[in-house]
């Protein structure tokens, strides 16, 4: 007795999923450029200095527009940085799925939290520069 459902595209040469076993982790990829690594590696660090500032505001992450989907992707700050980090280690992106029922009242932007960080920094330079006049 079989116990997995029967593929019904199997052996079909148009099998709407017969791509997808070319992005299972066992596949080849091309590994991220130079340019491309720094990149990430930035995002990392940004992520960091992120966190920090909005977490305690009740932030729990960074809401990202799919180019794929063109739906809005909500991710916490650890699967967040789980997915640069598998970027970093593979070359390519996971597979995503839109959370489920997030609260989008607690989710930013990746400009929203770079402008905030720009404004928190620039406060503390302005205050720093003031003690020295």
């Amino acid at each position: 007795m079989q116990e997995e459902p029967i593929d019904p595209f199997n052996g079909d040469p148009a099998d709407p999923a017969a791509g997808l076993d070319d992005v299972s982790d066992d596949a080849e990829s091309e590994p991220l450029t130079d340019a491309e690594r720094q990149d990430v590696l930035e995002d990392l660090s940004d992520l960091e200095i992120y966190q920090a500032l909005l977490s305690p505001t009740g932030i729990r992450g960074l809401v990202i527009e799919c180019e794929d989907c063109h739906e809005p992707h909500y991710f916490d700050w650890d699967l967040l940085r789980g997915n640069l980090r598998h970027l970093l280690s593979s070359g390519r992106p996971r597979v995503h799925e839109p959370a489920y029922d997030p609260d989008p009242d607690h989710y930013v932007t990746w400009e929203y939290a770079r402008g905030y960080a720009d404004g928190v920094h620039d406060t503390l330079t302005e205050g720093n520069e003031d003690d020295k006049e």
